[in-house]
């Protein structure tokens, strides 16, 4: 058996307070609020999902907001950067929106694109760069139009406490394609159009510890149940410690944590996130799956209030 992931499905991190993170996302990214629900396993705690106009997997970025929590550091066993990939010809108005907004940032090249490089405000590392692949996003929020709105991710960049045996994973268990080196890093390729491009930084350096402004888990796409199954049976087949199939409500998700220390996750494409609101109305409500369904009221109570609000 051989199997092929399409590519990334969803990044999720840890962030600060929630009204920062939706104010940030989507306020200043122009990303829409797609489902705001709760950690499945820390119900006290919102899980914030931000994403394309239908929440399409290669878009969504997920997030559990701590307000005042302790920071972790950025480093090897993480995904250490974030890359969003946007329209050809639209970087001078993503220079001229973070300037706006007195962000600051640098630009940089990697593999022959240029990137624009900034964090966000709990201290995520964080890109842009513009590509023709994949579709516009149809999404607008602010100033943020249909013709420069973010389509979903260009990719990421991997810190590995051991980049040989992750670039293993990636290519034998993951099945992406080498398709250059430069420099300290190796460049990987999946199939779909957005969330396709990993660049694997190839010399390691300090672990990083988890806490706000770090990525907990980077989640590649399985096609439908059927599939999910297959690449648990073949990631254990490959050596690696997979756990038992967890129902996430909007997609089934195995995980493991890698040789080089960065936790994965496989998740399936469907059933998506409007099969418990619709996609006119996603992300307006608190929505909770069905054994929090009973709690509603002192969850509510109890979580901080959040709005998405333009803040052009």
């Amino acid at each position: 058996m051989k199997k092929q992931t399409a590519g990334i499905h969803h990044i999720s991190a840890i962030v600060g307070h929630p009204q920062e993170n939706i104010d940030f996302y989507a306020g200043v990214l122009g990303l829409r609020l797609v489902k705001q629900t709760v950690n499945f396993d820390d119900p006290g705690t919102y899980h914030l999902y931000f994403g394309d106009q239908e929440g399409k997997p290669g878009t969504i970025m997920t997030f559990f907001p701590w307000a005042n929590a302790y920071p972790g550091r950025i480093g090897d066993g993480q995904v250490g950067v974030t890359t969003f990939v946007v329209p050809q010809g639209t970087l001078p108005f993503w220079v001229n929106r973070l300037a706006k907004f007195s962000i600051p940032f640098k630009k940089a090249e990697r593999f022959g694109e240029q990137v624009i490089q900034f964090d966000d405000p709990h201290g995520l590392h964080l890109e842009l760069v513009a590509r023709e692949e994949g579709a516009l996003n149809s999404w607008s929020f602010g100033e943020v139009t249909k013709d420069v709105a973010i389509k979903g991710f260009g990719g990421a960049v991997l810190y590995s406490s051991r980049p040989e045996e992750t670039a293993k994973t990636l290519a034998d268990t993951l099945g992406l394609e080498v398709v250059g080196t430069e420099g300290d890093y190796t460049r990987f390729r999946a199939t779909a159009d957005i969330g396709n491009i990993i660049d694997l930084k190839m010399v390691a350096g300090a672990r990083g510890t988890m806490g706000v402004g770090t990525i907990h888990h980077i989640a590649w796409r399985a096609h439908d149940q059927a599939d999910h199954v297959e690449w648990q049976e073949f990631a254990m087949q490959q050596g690696q410690h997979v756990t038992d199939i967890k129902d996430r409500n909007y997609f089934d998700a195995i995980y493991f944590r890698e040789t080089g220390e960065i936790l994965f996750e496989i998740a399936t494409d469907p059933p998506g996130f409007a099969h418990d609101e619709s996609v006119e109305t996603m992300g307006s409500q608190l929505m909770l799956p069905a054994q929090y369904e009973p709690f509603r009221d002192r969850l509510e109570n109890s979580l901080i209030p959040i709005q998405v609000r333009s803040i052009d």
